[in-house]
């Protein structure tokens, strides 16, 4: 197949047929082929990925990166925007991913590569298309992994409090702006999840399977113990905010979703990814969109809407209250500590491996593509990435964070509800393991409350969507544009 995107070849009496410049246009809407794309699976510089993964560890990656983020960190955040109705949010904020998870299904059983929705577009929209989605990731994965780590440190102070007495000090403890100096937790558990992943993908999914049983039991046991003290009070006015408010809560609840995304990253990884990928996206979103509402329901109805504001630990505060004594809360808040690195760990994982994609193709450095041998992990990229996502988290407030993963996310998620109707068109007869149903119907449905989402967030958050996107663009055209492997292989002569 040829690149779509490349001028054709001209002979020349030397012998040789060099190919001419291609004008810019076409340079930024060079494809790369499906089939280059899976068949560059696994390779990095000086070592292959290793595909040891089956669908039941994909599943897991998937609500690893998923479960726990939602409630246990940003339910503070959504509730004084929603009120009770925050269960709707979780609800739409699902329906939102769903109509994506049905194109990430598609999109991951017929091109099973680390890049995820980079890689995608990839192959349907062009080059520029897919620097910026890989750019969005970056932003949507680097900036969850902080958000995430910063309710660690809530959580990891519950937990002290109750068994020993004492708690980290607020200096080290919260960021710059939210009454510290320098967040250590949240740098500990981002180094804590660095030290699994730089064990071997195997070795770090058997970690996060039972981090994964050990947050769904801590829900299953907050769901149990706080229905007791569900009040009918707490939930009127169902919906304070009016659906603003719910919609607003919606897009910040959006980023809990990100965890089939994550799974997507693992297909060079997979062990049989064209039938297991999907069905671990499907399996996973439906899982945890039913645990996220049903928490949701049972914390509002346990506590008043309004107390959670500024709570990034509501659910063990909740626990307290309803039963009064602090062993409830403790046990809970070990749950969470447990949980939440879970999050951390997978969404780690999946920057990473979009990294480690990009990389391949020539569009960031080489050094994240770069392999250990003896592990069959990108061991200097999982570093970088660690160092970067550690310091953030320490220095950057929870809101912030969560907003910025929101609309990142909803941008890529946008794009690759296109690539599947693009690829329909233009390759249809390629081999599906999953399809769409109703296509195009259903992508344009995904496409459509995917900016509709992003229309909610507030201007600060375009903002700083707009400046992450100017630095992308200066990147890529600086560095990525004339590095790219489709731009070398343009630029080589083709010996007759």
């Amino acid at each position: 197949m040829l690149d779509q995107g490349a001028a054709p070849p001209a002979e020349d009496p030397r012998g040789r047929n060099p190919r001419p410049a291609a004008g810019l246009g076409s340079r930024l809407m060079r494809r790369k082929p499906v089939g280059q794309l899976v068949s560059e699976g696994g390779q990095g510089e000086g070592g292959q990925l290793r595909r040891s993964l089956g669908m039941w560890q994909l599943t897991m990656i998937s609500i690893g990166a998923t479960l726990g983020t939602g409630i246990f960190v940003v339910l503070g955040e959504a509730v004084p925007d929603a009120g009770p109705a925050v269960t709707i949010s979780f609800v739409i904020a699902g329906l939102t991913a769903l109509f994506s998870a049905l194109s990430y299904a598609e999109l991951a059983g017929t091109i099973p590569v680390a890049g995820s929705s980079y890689s995608y577009t990839y192959a349907t929209l062009g080059e520029l298309i897919a620097w910026i989605c890989g750019w969005c990731l970056i932003l949507e994965y680097g900036v969850s992994v902080a958000a995430v780590a910063v309710g660690w440190g809530q959580y990891l102070n519950e937990l002290l409090d109750g068994t020993i007495g004492v708690t980290i000090p607020d200096a080290l403890s919260a960021p710059p702006g939210d009454g510290g100096i320098f967040n250590l937790p949240a740098l500990l558990v981002v180094l804590l999840a660095m030290a699994f992943l730089l064990g071997g993908a195997r070795e770090s999914a058997r970690a996060n399977t039972i981090m994964v049983g050990v947050k769904i039991a801590a829900l299953v046991l907050f769901c149990g113990v706080a229905f007791q003290g569900i009040s009918a009070g707490n939930y009127a006015p169902f919906m304070p905010m009016g659906m603003a408010g719910v919609s607003a809560a919606g897009a910040t609840l959006f980023f809990s979703y990100i965890g089939f995304d994550a799974a997507s990253t693992a297909g060079e990884e997979a062990k049989n990814p064209q039938k297991d990928l999907p069905r671990a996206i499907m399996l996973s979103l439906i899982i945890v969109t039913v645990l996220y509402v049903l928490v949701a329901a049972v914390a509002v109805g346990a506590m008043p809407w309004q107390k959670f504001e500024g709570s990034e630990a509501a659910l063990a505060g909740i626990m307290k209250d309803v039963t009064g004594q602090s062993f409830w809360a403790v046990l809970l808040a070990a749950g969470a500590v447990v949980a939440i690195a879970s999050v951390v760990l997978t969404v780690l994982y999946g920057q990473t491996r979009i990294l480690f994609a990009m990389s391949r193709d020539g569009l960031v450095p080489k050094v994240f593509s770069k392999v250990n041998p003896k592990t069959g992990t990108p061991r200097a990229n999982t570093v970088i990435v660690s160092l970067f996502c550690g310091v953030l988290a320490a220095a950057i407030p929870l809101g912030q964070l969560a907003d910025a993963t929101s609309i990142g996310t909803l941008f890529a998620f946008a794009l690759v509800n296109v690539a599947v109707v693009v690829l329909r068109r233009t390759q249809p007869d390629i081999k599906r393991s999953f399809r769409v149903p109703l296509s195009p119907l259903v992508p344009a449905i995904g496409f459509g409350l995917c900016i509709w989402m992003m229309g909610s967030l507030d201007a600060i958050t375009w903002t700083v969507f707009g400046v992450w996107m100017a630095i992308g663009l200066v990147f890529y055209f600086g560095y990525g544009m004339s590095r790219s492997r489709l731009a070398r292989e343009d630029q080589a002569p083709v010996e007759k």
